[in-house]
């Protein structure tokens, strides 16, 4: 185990997760916070969630990331030649995000986040196919644990990190501290080592354009129950996605201060959720993958009840300390399982373009049906809103339960109970 962790592969995934964790809370929490203080309305914070449509749609684009060359640092190969590219542009976006003013130009601020999103759904493209090729297939566990690790970390450095700087030095301070977190994974970039690439054949433009785009599509449609896959790829997260756009302005609504949350909310919440994730990644290996799914997502389904108990109890520091702990544990436990199986869905012939496919898939509900829930928590109100979150798991559970009937995990092997040893 010590010579495994000595391996410069798991410390460089430990830094692209960080890199790619810094501009996700930018796009989302920390930039609803920063929306609601404007007094901007709950809908229109609630159409906040399309600036990441980036996220849904990643795979339209990633079968350039997959399969060009980088227009700079070509050097460092293709996959870290593209990375190279993108962060240093992402780091000028994410500082220039901290320049626009949502209270005077909304729409500067909101074109600026749109830019922000797609260089980091870009460079999440680059992340994932990077961190399935880099590693042989039994390391695989502990590279997507130190990747977790460390976007888990960026996501405590990005939002309660931005929301405490933001309280003593203001949002410019803020988001030109989050653009400097990107240099965590540029260096990585320059220090870590490129995967094996394909070898270099010469086709026609039409044959290069159906392996890049077509045939990636193509393979994954040749699965049994393809279509019931993506619908739960796709529903799975649909409850927390909801809940998740209006955390930050119901936690503001019911009195909670900046540092009260970020200290709660980020700091005790990551540490919950990274308990969650090795939980999770427990119960995946005594449950198999999909039984797990059905579990986690059942706990995650019923932790958003926990909001509809912070909103009857209203400002209460220990019931936020519950609150925070049991939906951000139930999320950890849920991703384990999540993360496992879309990895487990992808062809190493198609990397990028498939986890992009199914990841955009993951993003969908968020993105489009979570635009309006600024206008269903101001229609029904926090405990009723937060009540339809919980019912919105459902149609993913059933058809993980139809998924389970059809396509059932191979048995696990049957352990001999050990003989007693003599004396």
């Amino acid at each position: 185990m010590a010579n495994l962790f000595r391996d410069r592969r798991f410390l460089v995934l430990l830094a692209l997760g960080f890199s790619a964790g810094v501009p996700l809370p930018l796009t989302a929490f920390t930039l609803r916070q920063w929306f609601s203080e404007s007094g901007v309305s709950l809908t229109a914070i609630g159409l906040t969630a399309l600036i990441g449509l980036a996220y849904a749609f990643k795979f339209l684009w990633s079968p350039v990331l997959d399969h060009a060359a980088p227009p700079a640092f070509g050097w460092l190969g293709r996959r870290r030649g593209w990375l190279a590219t993108i962060q240093p542009v992402l780091a000028a976006a994410i500082l220039g995000l901290g320049f626009t003013n949502p209270v005077t130009a909304a729409e500067i601020t909101v074109m600026v986040a749109v830019l922000v999103a797609f260089l980091s759904a870009s460079q999440d493209i680059v992340v994932d196919a990077y961190r399935i090729e880099v590693l042989e297939e039994s390391n695989q566990g502990y590279g997507l644990a130190c990747y977790i690790w460390g976007y888990r970390a960026a996501l405590l450095a990005a939002n309660a990190g931005a929301l405490a700087i933001a309280e003593f030095a203001g949002w410019t301070a803020a988001f030109a501290y989050c653009a400097a977190l990107v240099g965590v994974g540029f260096l990585a970039v320059l220090l870590g080592p490129e995967p094996a690439a394909p070898p270099v054949v010469v086709l026609p433009w039409s044959r290069r354009l159906k392996l890049a785009v077509v045939d990636p599509f193509v393979d994954f449609m040749g699965r049994r129950y393809w279509v019931a896959i993506l619908a739960f790829v796709a529903l799975f997260k649909l409850g927390e996605a909801l809940a998740g756009i209006m955390t930050a302005p119901f936690y503001r609504e019911l009195g909670f201060s900046r540092l009260e949350v970020a200290a709660v909310g980020s700091v005790f919440g990551l540490f919950m959720t990274l308990g969650g994730a090795l939980a999770g990644g427990w119960v995946v290996a005594k449950l198999g993958t999909a039984r797990a799914l059905v579990v986690t997502g059942l706990l995650q389904m019923l932790s958003n009840l926990m909001y509809v108990a912070l909103a009857q109890t209203g400002y209460s520091m220990p019931m936020l300390w519950t609150q925070v702990g049991v939906e951000n544990f139930t999320d950890g436990l849920a991703d384990a399982a999540f993360v496992t199986y879309l990895s487990a869905l992808t062809s190493r012939s198609f990397t990028a373009t498939q986890y992009a496919l199914l990841s955009s898939l993951a993003a969908v509900p968020l993105r489009t049906l979570g635009a309006g829930s600024g206008w269903l928590a101001e229609g029904l109100g926090w405990s009723w809103f937060f009540a339809l979150t919980t019912l919105a798991a459902l149609p993913a559970m059933a058809i993980m339960i139809f998924l389970l009937k059809r396509l059932p995990p191979p048995a696990p092997p049957v352990v001999q109970p050990a003989r007693d040893l003599p004396g």
